[in-house]
């Protein structure tokens, strides 16, 4: 078999799709496989069919923004004692099945970007380890992982995580515009490892990948040719199933340059010699007494090769959706410091009993004690304990731990219509977007006087969870509408504000309103609660607004911060500092000159 014919790869995305499963499920080492852009209601048809790849009849692990370390790495199980019932403490569903005859399990993750830090780590530890040593809540387990991954993931969505994250992941493919139905696909042999990967293949992926790619990526794209040559049947990696691997995940693969050989001197064509010509007269007639000149006539040049089009191209047609299989070395997303760690909670006393619990420790106090654990603790020892009643000791008591809660609020206000096309306000809101990373600050944008509004008399809100959030930054480049619910607007941050002080379990110790607005409101605030203007409003809008805003005022003076951003209007250019009055804040200039739209 000649082992430099070029391979065919499948045109078709689901087909192209079923060779990346099967090559995930041959070979061990490309345990996980991510998906970029894949439509939320395909996740479970490809569960399926990598189940049915991978020969397995269970039901996968569903991993999410709520997974806990307690609910993936250790699993309580009741046995039948001759004396009663008693607890064992074993692995839990990453780890139960490794190590075991039969097919591998399946953990998916149907939003990477949502997923918990406790997920996020177990995939960091268990994915491409050959052992991965489990020391949780009184469980010592070593075992070989065999579980596959399937995630997915928005490429737009994919510089948010961690790249020590993603690059566990071997295996990826833009699949924007799968649509079913899926082939079905035979269960894969596990014959990857028996595959050499020749010199002139390890060669050519520094070639595909470019420049300054990471061992993990080379070695990816490695194990991945190489289980395109087992899928394929053959024994021999070679540079041709490197090209096949880099256009499964949708790599643009150069051309080959190939080598000059050697002119043979005995079929050698000679050039034509040199011509010999004459000046000619004016006239055009050849002067005979002009001197004859030389003139060589050169080789034609040799063409450059047309560029490589990308997998999923057509000739005349649009390229790929998604050029590069890493998206996140492109993307504008903010990352976050520290992706893999819990946030921390600086609070003492009863804040740090809010929160979400996600986990549990040993406990120090009394308080916000975890009952089950702590029974549960207790019942292991208590044939050890030898004693008559069921016995707890201090060294049983578990307490909760629970997800750092936000004790920081940023409440953004911002008024489309005063941002001129010379002025970008981010500028003057650099300063509160940073102190709202810094802190860790959830983040409420209230939208005013935006052109793509619902309702252009109302104001328009949504909360999140930190300025890291892609909707952030979209909202301060809206176009401007025509009306400017201000009132409205500065009401929605009165509620929100109240909402979030009064909530039971919050531990909220601080917040800034921060208002972008010239103070020119048109829409009283009537008419935002769902009537109609039925004649002038005049002035209505301004004075409603400035009520409003002083609700604001009355409220906790030592948590509650206020500044108003003025975008320096020459007409009514005293709006923006009659609202920060009655907000008893700050006005901040906007611009260092004053304009006129």
């Amino acid at each position: 078999m000649a082992t430099d014919r070029i391979l065919a790869e499948p045109e078709d995305l689901a087909a192209r799709l079923t060779l990346a499963l099967t090559c995930a499920a041959a070979d061990p080492a490309l345990s996980g496989v991510l998906l970029f852009d894949l439509d939320p209601r395909l996740v479970d048809p490809v569960a399926r069919l990598f189940t049915g790849i991978l020969g397995g009849g269970g039901s996968p692990v569903m991993l999410g923004a709520t997974s806990r370390d307690e609910d993936l790495w250790t699993r309580t199980r009741l046995h039948r004692e001759r004396d009663g019932i008693s607890f064992r403490t074993e692995p839990g569903p990453l780890v139960e099945g490794d190590g075991r005859s039969g097919p591998p399990a399946l953990i998916v993750v149907p939003d990477l970007t949502r997923l918990s830090v406790a997920g996020m780590r177990a995939a960091v530890q268990l994915l491409g380890a050959d052992v991965a040593v489990v020391e949780h809540t009184g469980l010592s387990h070593t075992a070989r992982p065999t579980a596959r991954w399937l995630a997915a993931c928005p490429s737009a969505e994919a510089g948010r995580l961690s790249s020590h994250l993603l690059d566990r992941f071997a295996v990826r493919l833009s699949v924007a515009g799968l649509r079913l139905p899926l082939p079905d696909a035979a269960a894969a042999d596990p014959a990857a490892l028996s595959v050499k990967v020749t010199d002139e293949a390890l060669d050519r992926i520094p070639v595909l990948l470019g420049p300054g790619p990471s061992v993990r990526r080379e070695l990816a794209l490695a194990r991945l040719a190489r289980a395109v040559a087992a899928v394929r049947g053959e024994r021999t990696a070679t540079a041709a199933h490197c090209d096949a691997a880099a256009r499964l995940m949708g790599l643009t693969v150069p051309d080959v340059p190939r080598p000059i050989a050697a002119p043979d001197p005995e079929q050698t064509v000679p050039l034509p010699p040199p011509r010999r010509i004459r000046s000619a007269s004016p006239r055009g007639a050849p002067d005979e007494s002009a001197p004859e000149l030389e003139v060589t006539v050169p080789a034609p040049p040799l063409l450059e090769t047309e560029p490589a089009e990308p997998i999923g191209s057509t000739p005349g047609g649009a390229p790929a959706v998604l050029a590069t299989p890493f998206p996140e070395d492109e993307a504008e997303a903010l990352r976050d410091f520290a992706p893999l760690r819990s946030p921390w909670q600086r609070t003492a006393g009863p804040a740090s009993a809010r929160g979400t619990v996600i986990g549990t420790r040993r406990a120090g106090n009394l308080r916000d004690l975890a009952y089950v654990r702590t029974v549960r603790e207790a019942a292991v020892h208590q044939r050890l304990r030898r004693t008559e009643r069921f016995t707890i000791s201090p060294v049983d008591l578990h307490s909760h731990v629970r997800a750092g809660a936000p004790e920081r609020m940023l409440v953004l206000v911002l008024d489309h219509t005063c941002r001129d096309d010379d002025w970008d306000w981010q500028d003057a809101l650099t300063p509160f977007l940073q102190w709202a990373y810094t802190e860790r600050a959830a983040v409420q944008t209230i939208e005013v006087g935006s052109a793509g509004a619902a309702d252009e008399l109302r104001a328009e809100s949504f909360s999140a969870r930190s300025v890291l959030d892609p909707r952030v930054l979209a909202s301060l480049y809206r176009p401007a509408g025509r009306a400017t619910p201000l009132a409205h607007g500065i009401e929605e941050a009165v509620r929100v504000l109240r909402r979030a002080f009064r909530q039971h379990g919050n531990g909220l110790t601080e917040a800034w309103v921060v208002v972008v607005t010239d103070g020119r409101g048109n829409v009283p605030l009537a008419v935002s609660h769902g009537g109609r203007p039925s004649g002038e409003v005049a002035g209505a809008g301004v004075v409603d607004a400035v009520e409003t805003a002083r609700r604001i005022a009355a409220m906790d003076r030592t948590r509650v911060h206020t500044a108003v951003v003025d975008p320096a209007r020459t007409a009514y250019g005293h709006l923006p500092g009659q609202l920060a009055d009655a907000m008893a804040g700050l006005v901040i200039e906007g611009r260092g000159g004053p304009g006129e739209r």
